[in-house]
């Protein structure tokens, strides 16, 4: 028998969570973010769930390919733009619209031969200081994009900082809106933007983390009523249970010492499947359908858990590390982390399967 951790995408879920960006956006239009093979989902088994988008946006020129080969016709934005100028090559061959940010890339636009115009989203660094132009160089920026025989549409493109916090987006939007460039389409909403701040949904928005059901904040009470499905279940099994006195220490470094008698049970996880090392003693995992907690460290292949709560759970139980009954931020957030990270942490051993 294999060893009985299982990862689970839900395939409807991501369907159910475009139609919910949908209704939040309204005429925009809406970029699927599925960087980083589709936070860890795998590119390759959930595209065609969100075959509905207007758009797929990543970084991986291999991705970008993938998809074309696969049969999609429509647009496909590189985030980070390209990165040496022989990429040009394979935006002019694959129908790719990139992001601009550096004077070389236009530099190299303009000066390569291609087959036709491309589609370029110009990005303004409006205070988050990674990546653009300046404000007060932008407009230049934009008139000599223009005048580039090698590029077809212009979009403004920025990102904000604090789009999931009370800091919100005030300051950037202002940047945006006080460049006056009422005739340049605008890409700005990141998820948070598009959960809460609809001022900046403009022609096209950016969701990456809601399409799979988690949080851009990182807290599962923010977006709790809003009605996102998780997209993927991390589960696997009881493989040992143990009867402990008072007075016993569990794991590695001995960093839990039992306050009482306790029954716990070793689950097949550890940190080479992607669960984090770091999450602490009281970290929630369920249990047969029952909310229980981590104790002490984790190791690399394994878990130790309370089973105080759940004294019908023996060995084949199942536990759920994450997913349809415990959201994957409430794991992170104990680890001092985000969702964003556990889900593309997952690890290449741990067997995946779609329903």
């Amino acid at each position: 028998m294999p060893r009985p951790i299982l990862a689970t995408i839900h395939l409807e879920a991501f369907r159910h969570n475009l139609s919910v960006i949908r209704q939040k956006v309204g005429n925009s239009k809406v970029w699927s973010v599925v960087k980083a093979n589709a936070y860890g989902h795998g590119l390759d088994r959930v595209w065609q769930s969100l075959i509905q988008t207007d758009g797929f946006a990543l970084l991986d020129m291999n991705e970008a390919i993938y998809l074309r080969e696969q049969g999609w016709q429509g647009p496909i934005l590189l985030l980070e733009g390209f990165f040496k100028p022989s990429d040009l090559d394979i935006i002019n061959e694959y129908r790719l619209t990139t992001a601009v940010h550096s004077y070389w890339h236009l530099e190299e636009i303009e000066k390569t031969r291609l087959d036709k115009p491309i589609d370029i989203y110009l990005k303004l660094n409006s205070g988050m200081n990674r990546l653009g132009f300046t404000p007060a160089e932008f407009p230049q920026i934009v008139s000599k994009a223009r005048g580039i025989k090698n590029v077809n549409s212009v979009t403004l493109m920025a990102h904000f900082a604090n789009s999931d916090n009370e800091v919100g987006v005030d300051e950037q939007f202002a940047v945006v809106e006080g460049l006056q460039m009422n005739s340049l389409a605008y890409c700005l909403a990141n998820s948070g933007a598009v959960l809460w701040h609809p001022k900046t949904h403009g022609d096209w928005v950016r969701p990456g983390i809601i399409l799979y059901g988690a949080s851009p904040s990182g807290k599962w009470c923010d977006i709790a009523d809003i009605g996102l499905k998780p997209t993927m279940t991390l589960q696997s099994e009881i493989i040992a249970v143990h009867e402990l006195p008072k007075g016993e220490k569990i794991g590695y470094g001995s960093r839990y010492t039992t306050q009482k008698p306790m029954r716990v049970g070793t689950v097949a996880c550890g940190y080479a499947d992607g669960y984090p090392r770091h999450a602490p003693t009281g970290t929630p995992v369920m249990v047969d359908g029952i909310r229980t907690q981590l104790l002490g460290a984790i190791s690399m292949d394994m878990m130790t858990v309370d089973l105080t709560p759940c004294p019908q759970a023996n060995i084949g139980s199942t536990v759920e590390l994450w997913g349809t009954k415990l959201p994957v931020d409430e794991v992170a957030e104990s680890a001092g982390t985000i969702g964003y990270e556990l889900l593309c942490a997952l690890a290449k051993r741990v067997p995946v399967t779609v329903t």
